[in-house]
């Protein structure tokens, strides 16, 4: 079918249906009349330059409500332009099928298309156009995860915004370099720019721009923990959505409401304003947001112990996600299948969604940490752009004074050569404060690179001594099987020594990728309100199976509300470390226990064993920064040294301190505390 048919019978369908399901919208509904009443006249022409302006607008209205439309009024009006040589029409309509294929989650084709629109909209030197273009390769760069290019862009279409004077592209710019901040959990960033959206909005005085960024805002504050904040945000913003009826922010605004409730546990009113906002998207065609939408549905039915329908969502989320690239929301989607697949005992579906979850965890804080120094060094650049331009004005402006001045030189001549002295006085002060200032920075970098050299020897020296060889055991007894000279039965008894060995190199990868990620500086630390007693019960049952085979009793006396405000990956890494090597001392038929103490600003967490306990020489070896001490365990475990100056970096890290009190051979008990809860509601602007 052609595409002339297929839009023939769009443009019926759309007169048929669209006033029954969207009459209260009434631009769409006049756009479709404009353009079958202009195609009734007798002397129309399809490459009129007003249908080619209907069509295109159209095809943004139903953006959201039906993509397939947007596709074809797109391609329609592009054919209208081409054939009648409108370059301001063809710009608009490749605008729109680079819209569509940023939708689809198609993001190489969205940018070919918005630069081909892009090159159409310099000839004609439309300069909104120009912005609104710029504005949109910025936003699929930032979806793409090329961070520092999406907000390079973005920074040059507010110099763009600012020479034009639109102010509701300075508003929607500003905006999205605060959602861009916001989605690396740089908080203080996102908020200063909110704020900067928000006296733009004032100045234009549109309370729907105003809504929208409220709601905005309002996610941040969830995510933030600033529940009141987020709930007063979001409520004034919904006001307006259903005053005007604007489907797709409202669908969004539902969503963020029950996003602020699911935050504060109330599953009960979570669930009831996501279906509010699945209702809406029944009727609104949005990916990104019906995906973060349907996760939310499925962490509420968890929270409300309704595992077949949360993993009916979370199914639905995961492949809509995988779909449109959507990595954080596949991520979240995998957390949840991996719970409710646990809940079922079916382990392996479960490790499966685990191993996903992990796998995404690593590449996107990884990314994350990548993206964060990428966005700062491309403000800097473009800062330092602008100050050299400034710089360069100066110069100019300064060059001519002189020539105005010229006249004058012979008079002041002694007065001009007392001021070159003392320049040039000024200018040998700053010389040698510059010189002391590199010298300074000179024996700093010279610090660092032995620091980083001394860690790089350190990973090479326990990757050789620790890891080689249970690997290369490993490959032994394979190429023994392989070539025959063990048979099947022997081999499976050498099982339980070889899953123990890929346990011990397992934690020690994550010790040694941890504990490399704090000496070079790259872990950073993002406190949450974290259950301690759930993380160690989690630990529990991760280590169960080692405990099992030395036929050790693990307690937890531990109640539960014990909230602290930590980085949960870190103290994660903490309580396996201490429960690994309480494990490791101790003998067989021993006891393992934990336990907490509330202290008036923290909680004193710890970890008591039966073990064989640690003289006092050694104590004071433990805990040092690079300490490498490695001993034994009961049946011969072998660790790297690092996990106790790993755990004490992690707990300082989270403002906490760690010691141990022990007397050979009567066992060991570690104590760590970990701040509470803070209560400190961040003020809005």
């Amino acid at each position: 079918m052609s595409q002339l048919k297929k839009l023939a019978l769009l443009l019926v369908f759309l007169s048929l249906g669209y006033a029954e399901v969207h009459s209260q919208i009434p631009r769409r509904d006049s756009l479709l009349d404009q353009i079958n009443h202009l195609r009734k006249k007798r002397d129309f022409s399809p490459k009129d330059s007003l249908h080619i302006t209907l069509l295109n607008d159209l095809g943004e209205e139903m953006r959201y409500y039906k993509s397939d439309s947007l596709y074809l009024l797109s391609k329609e009006a592009y054919t209208n332009a081409s054939d009648a040589n409108d370059e301001l029409g063809q710009s608009k309509s490749l605008f729109g099928l680079g819209t569509y294929y940023e939708d689809q989650g198609k993001y190489d084709q969205s940018i070919a298309y918005y630069q081909k629109a892009l090159l159409l909209a310099k000839d004609i030197n439309d300069e909104k156009l120009i912005l609104n273009i710029e504005n949109n390769i910025a936003s699929v760069y930032y979806y793409k995860g090329d961070y520092a290019e999406a907000l390079s862009r973005y920074l040059q279409g507010i110099e763009l915004a600012t020479h034009i004077a639109d102010d509701e592209m300075l508003s929607i710019i500003n905006e999205n370099i605060a959602n861009l901040y916001a989605s690396q959990y740089d908080y203080d960033q996102a908020i200063h720019f909110y704020k900067i959206v928000k006296k733009i909005n004032e100045r234009i005085g549109n309370e729907i721009y105003t809504a929208e960024t409220l709601s905005n805002l309002a996610s941040v504050y969830a995510d933030m923990g600033e529940l009141e904040y987020a709930m007063f945000n979001i409520n004034s913003s919904l006001t307006v959505f259903e005053k005007h009826n604007i489907m797709d922010w409202l669908a969004y605004a539902y969503e963020v409401k029950g996003k602020t409730y699911l935050k504060g546990g109330d599953y009960k009113w979570a669930l009831y304003w996501y279906k509010q906002s699945e209702m809406i998207h029944k009727n609104v065609e949005d990916n990104r947001g019906e995906t973060t939408m349907l996760n939310g549905i499925s962490e509420t039915y968890l929270g409300q112990q309704k595992d077949s329908l949360s993993e009916l969502y979370a199914l639905k989320a995961f492949s809509i996600s995988k779909k449109i690239k959507f990595y954080e929301e596949t991520q979240r989607s995998a957390k949840i299948l991996y719970q409710i697949n646990k809940n079922k005992e079916d382990y392996v579906s479960a490790l499966k969604f685990h191993e996903l979850y992990h796998t995404l965890h690593d590449t996107i804080m990884a990314n994350k940490n990548e993206k964060n120094l990428t966005m700062l060094v491309t403000k800097l650049d473009f800062e330092k752009q602008k100050e050299d331009l400034i710089v360069e004005n100066e110069k100019a402006l300064a060059s001519q004074k002189r020539y105005i001045y010229a006249a004058l030189l012979i008079l002041t001549i002694f007065l001009i050569v007392t001021l070159i002295v003392r320049r040039n006085e000024k200018i040998q002060k700053r010389l040698n404060v510059e010189l002391y200032h590199k010298t300074a920075k000179l024996v700093e970098n010279e610090k660092e690179l032995r620091d980083i050299n001394e860690t790089k020897d350190k990973l090479f020296s326990i990757i050789g001594h620790d890891l080689r060889g249970p690997i290369a055991a490993f490959q032994g007894l394979l190429k023994l099987y392989k070539d025959g000279e063990i048979d099947s039965k022997e081999f499976l008894q050498f099982i339980p020594k070889l899953s123990s060995d890929i346990d011990h190199i397992s934690f020690t990868l994550n010790n040694l990728l941890s504990w490399g990620r704090t000496q070079m500086n790259g872990s950073v630390t993002k406190p949450s309100i974290v259950s301690i007693d759930n993380l160690v019960n989690e630990n529990i049952n991760l280590l169960s199976e080692t405990a099992k085979a030395k036929s050790l009793t693990i307690v937890n006396k531990m109640s539960t509300n014990i909230h602290t405000w930590v980085d949960s990956d870190q103290i994660d890494i903490v309580i396996r470390n201490l429960m690994s090597n309480a494990i490791k001392f101790t003998p067989e038929r021993g006891y393992i226990t934990f336990d907490a103490v509330e202290r008036s600003t923290a909680w004193e967490i710890s970890v008591r064993d039966t073990g064989v306990g640690i003289d006092e020489a050694t104590q004071k070896k433990i805990f040092e920064k690079n300490s490498n001490v490695t001993t034994y365990g009961t049946n011969d475990e072998k660790g790297t040294g690092l996990g106790l100056s790993l755990c004490k970096e992690m707990v300082e890290k989270n403002n906490g301190k760690i010691w141990v009190e022990s007397a050979a051979p009567n066992g060991s008990c570690f104590y760590f505390t970990l701040p509470k809860v803070r209560n400190k509601l961040k003020k809005a602007g």
